[in-house]
Order: structure tokens, then sequence, then C-alpha cells
């Protein structure tokens, strides 16, 4: 996201510190759709317009609650969210809200703690709470009144850290200055360190002067080997002492990349790179899966894929180009780690590239497979449904849910909504339930739309840059079953950062089972009988109790291990058969 910021007066809620009631759930019990064909027309397409009352679209997910922001942050961006325990934690140019999300239908204030900055990306580590800031505006001390000296010692461009161990009073302890401020971050755990959690910081803005942060350079690295371009910088923070966090290096990991080609508007040809230019300086964001040593870098023009496995030296593997992508913004990884998203926000942010001219390419997700540490490309992803010109659209944040044994994706796309979508096939993604409003303004172009937007804990949560904090409950369809969709509700995590993935382990449990075997009965991978005589074992299992259940089950994983090799989908019949035998032991 590159500096959008709104200031919608008036359309929203103005009351007291202590937040707004949530809206009511748009629904209740909903009749669940079970067609494979999506609505047409598509509905998304001409909704009112509105700040606070636009018209609503959705299609295998509903409305839960809307939450305004709370008065001393209405009318300011929304940025990011972090998660931890029941709160969700919303970043925001003024600072940053915790929310309480036990109750998803009536979402209350926790805490805002108003520290302006742009564009206060968030990240949490246990009790540590991180926000970047990078905005010329910031200061040390979080005063409003900004910073109006070209170069002050009051400017605050970096890494803030606070002591969240109560939460509900977050304690301002440290902050480490970067050259170029911090654009977003990323938490980053050393599976081989439990002493330190490591922070990769991207910054994008313009250096600052050597007077204001000493060591700070803007000439090129052939100039000056400690110039503050075409790196990273990579915090240490000590767990026991975080005050002392510091920069302990600052990896050069787009040396030697040439410009990338660039796409022209639409009707004009890709322009070839121009031989003075060179490849990007800076990094949008960068996600990390330290369970495979593998970071994904959206940098400007370029995909990287980095070798982690030393956290403190990141080092550059493969580097992707696509005339198609203009701004590489973010990444996400399969589960099992053999495949890759990134995200392109063409126009940063702020601009409408979803528009029924715009070619389906631009302003999409790019998918790619991991073979032998490279990016091979298989296809683009991007929201279906034609915006208008007054809406900024393109693709932003998003994660996996956790549906075991297949790759589902919620998704950020500004003022074209939420779009939830299957990567399993990695050549032909597809999308399976959305939201969506209509535009804020239908005469001029305001800012707004769903920033983020993740999976927590069993809720899909969203920032909505304009409209306050929203949560989403999946619905079950023909896509995905309402066992699918308990068994992701069985994972569950301490806190979240999207940024840094974790691989997904599911518990044992009859959901997860069952569904396994809605995924064969939908693919026709076992034998409609088998199914049949699977569903009822496992249901005279869930009747039964302690060693006729486990008797039960392991009788079933030895069936389906026999008969797998008969089906027309051995794998996932084994898995099943692996998830039975799990459950079974789990009876002990």
């Amino acid at each position: 996201m590159k500096n959008l910021m709104l200031l919608a007066a008036g359309l929203l809620c103005m009351p007291a510190l202590a937040g707004c009631a949530a809206a009511p759930s748009s629904s209740g019990s909903i009749t669940p759709d079970m067609s494979t064909t999506p609505p047409s027309p598509d509905p998304r397409v001409g909704l009112r317009a509105g700040g606070q009352d636009p018209g609503e679209a959705s299609w295998n997910m509903r409305l839960v609650s809307n939450t305004p922001a709370s008065e001393r942050f209405v009318g300011v961006t929304n940025s990011d969210l972090a998660f931890s325990g029941s709160y969700a934690i919303q970043g925001n140019y003024n600072g940053f809200q915790v929310w309480d999300i036990a109750n998803a239908e009536r979402p209350t204030l926790t805490a805002g703690y108003l520290c302006p900055a742009s564009q206060s990306d968030v990240s949490i580590y246990r009790n540590l709470l991180f926000v970047s800031g990078e905005g010329q505006t910031g200061r040390l001390d979080c005063g409003t009144q900004g910073v109006p000296e070209p170069v002050s010692h009051e400017r605050l461009r970096g890494i803030r850290i606070f002591d969240a161990t109560d939460i509900r009073n977050p304690k301002y302890i440290a902050n480490v200055q970067t050259c170029r401020g911090s654009h977003t971050h990323t938490v980053v755990t050393d599976p081989n360190d439990s002493q330190n959690v490591y922070i990769y910081v991207s910054g994008s803005s313009r250096v600052r002067s050597p007077d204001e942060l000493p060591g700070c350079s803007d000439l090129s690295p052939t100039e000056d080997q400690n110039s503050a371009l075409f790196r990273i910088e990579v915090i240490r923070v000590p767990l026991a002492n975080p005050e002392r966090a510091a920069i302990v290096s600052s990896p050069r990991i787009f040396d030697n990349l040439a410009a990338a080609p660039r796409h022209g508007e639409p009707g004009q040809p890709a322009r070839e790179p121009d031989p003075a230019r060179t490849g990007p300086s800076q990094c949008h964001d960068i996600t990390v899966y330290p369970d495979i040593g593998l970071a994904g870098g959206a940098c400007g023009g370029y995909g990287l894929l980095l070798d982690i496995r030393d956290v403190t030296n990141p080092r550059r593997i493969f580097a992707a180009a696509d005339s198609n992508m203009a701004f590489w913004h973010s990444a996400t990884f399969s589960n099992d780690g053999d495949k890759v998203l990134f995200t392109d926000e063409w126009g940063g942010g702020s601009s409408p590239r979803c528009r029924a001219t715009d070619k389906y390419e631009w302003g999409a997700n790019a998918l790619f497979t991991i073979e032998d540490r490279e990016l091979v490309f298989r296809s683009y992803y991007k929201m279906p449904a034609a915006q208008t010109e007054f809406e900024n659209c393109v693709a932003h944040n998003g994660n996996l849910i956790p549906i075991p044994g297949r790759e589902v994706m919620v998704q950020a796309w500004y003022q074209g909504g939420i779009s939830v979508f299957d990567w399993t096939d990695v050549s032909n993604p597809k999308e399976i339930a959305y939201f969506d409003r209509g535009p804020m303004d239908d005469t001029r172009r305001v800012g707004g739309g769903s920033w983020s937007v993740y999976w927590y804990n069993g809720d899909i949560v969203s920032s909505e840059i304009a409209r306050g904090l929203d949560i989403f409950e999946l619905l079950p369809s023909a896509f995905i079953s309402q066992n699918e969709i308990d068994a992701a509700k069985t994972v569950r995590v301490d806190f979240m950062n999207a940024q840094e993935q974790r691989r997904i382990v599911w518990p044992p449990s009859f959901p997860l089972a069952l569904a396994y075997l809605d995924q064969l009965e939908r693919s026709g991978g076992l034998a409609a009988d088998g199914v049949a005589g699977a569903r009822g074992d496992l249901a005279n299992a869930q009747a039964a109790s302690g060693a006729e259940r486990q008797r039960t089950l392991t009788a079933l994983a030895t069936r389906l291990n026999g008969a797998a090799s008969g089906s027309r989908d051995a794998a996932k019949v084994r898995t099943l058969a692996r998830a039975v035998s799990d459950l079974a032991a789990a009876q002990n």
C-alpha cells in the first residue's frame, strides 16, 4: 500500500473513545448455495455507493459484524492486522486499535493507542508488539503535531516496539531507527535461536539525511559500500531485553538485478527495460516460512525467492520478472511449500485496476510452483467482477484458510471486496466465495475497501480502510463442506502474523477425517459404496466411546489402506486412512 490517506469525514460514527457498537449481522440463517455455478449476472457489478450504507453482495460467506473506528481513528486509513489470543490488532495511520473479537458478532475496543505514523504496519510476537513508521511526520514521542523541520532528531522512521503483556495497556519501550523507514516489516523466528526474534524491515521512502541519522547515505553502492539503497535491514530483538533491539545486518539481496520489463497502459505493448535503469532498490513486503527455510520477497519489479536458513543473512536464490506485473507487493506460500503466490499492487492501492477495460493479468496474483529452488510461472488469478473507475481495486493482503488437503485463500482487493479462491490446482485457480460493497462515492474517487483480510482461529477478519473492522463467516457450499470448515476451525494458534507463515498441522478429529471423505466423494476419488461405508463407520465410532470407538476406527483405517490401490485417488485415500488411524491412537 503506498500512502493511501483516507479523509472521508462524516462517514463513520464518532461517539466515545470506547468505540462504536457493532452493526447487526447482515443476515441470520442462510441456506447454503450448493450450485457450482456462481450467481449470474454477478451481483457485485453495479452496487449502490455509500460510506456507511452501500449496497452489498455476498456468495458463500456472510458478514457477521462491522465495527466502525473509535473517535481518534475515525476518518483515518486503517491498515494491516495482527492477532493475539482473542484480540485483533488493527494498524491505523494514527496508531493502532486493539479489538476483543471473542464475540465476533460484537467486537469491543480494548485499547486505542494514538501514535501517528505512516503506515503503522503491525506484528506481534508473544508479548511484543511491533509497529512500522515511514512517513516524515511520525514522532519519537507519538505526538500529533508532526515534524515540520526537514531534519529533526524528533522524527521516527523505523520500528516502534511495545510491551503488550497487558494488551489493554501497551507500553512503548523502544524503537529502532532506519535510514529509509519501515513501510512494512516481517517478524522472523529462527528455529535455532530461542533467545531472540528478528525483524526484516522493508523501507521504500527516500533516504534520510545523515544529519538526522548518522550513517545514512543515498549514494549508489558502487560509490558508497554503506549505501542505504539496495538492501533490507535485519533487526535482532532479545526477548529478555527488547529495549536492546538493534540492526545486526543489511543484506543486499538486490545485487546485480537488471531493470524488469514494464507494461504499458491498456492497448499499449510491454516496454523493454531501459539499459540505464537498475532493478529494485527495496522490497515492499517479505513473507517468510521458517519451517522450509524460504521467503518470498515482493520487491517492486521482481518476485524474489530467498534462502533464510541463516536468518540474519537472507540470500537471494531466484528472481522472477513479468511485464504483466507492475508492483510485486506480497507473497503467500502453499502449506507444503511447493507453490507460492505473488500479488501485484499495480497503481499503489489508490488506482482503479479492476475495470472492464483492464486486462485480467494486471493488478492480479501470479502463481508459481517452486521447482529445484526456482520459480516456475503457472497462472494468474484476479477477482473477476468488474469494478467502477471510482473504486480503488487491486490485489492485496490475504492468507490461507486451513482446509485440509487443499490450498484455499481469502484475499483483500480494496474496493474490489474480498475473494476466497481455491488454488490447489495452481494452473486453474477458481473463486469459490466473495463479499463486496459498493463504492464509497459514485462521483469521485474516495479510498476505501479491504486493506487486508485473514483467517484467524475460525473467523475471517478484515481491516476496512474506511469502514472499520469486518468479521465474516465462511459458509458451506458445493465447494467447501461443513466438515472442511469444522476441520479448519480445529487449527488454533496463540498469535498470528500473516507475513510469517507457520506450517498448518491439523489435530486428530472426526471433522478432519470427514473432510477428507467429503473431498473423495466430491472428486469421485473413492467409489460410492466405499464412501458410504466409511461414512457409516465414522458415525458409529463417533457414537461409541473408549475401546469400542478405537476398535471401529482401527478397523476402518485398515480397510481404507486396503482400498487405496484400487481407488482413483490412492494418495487421498491413504491420507484419510492416516487421519482415521491417528484419531484411533488419540483415544488412548
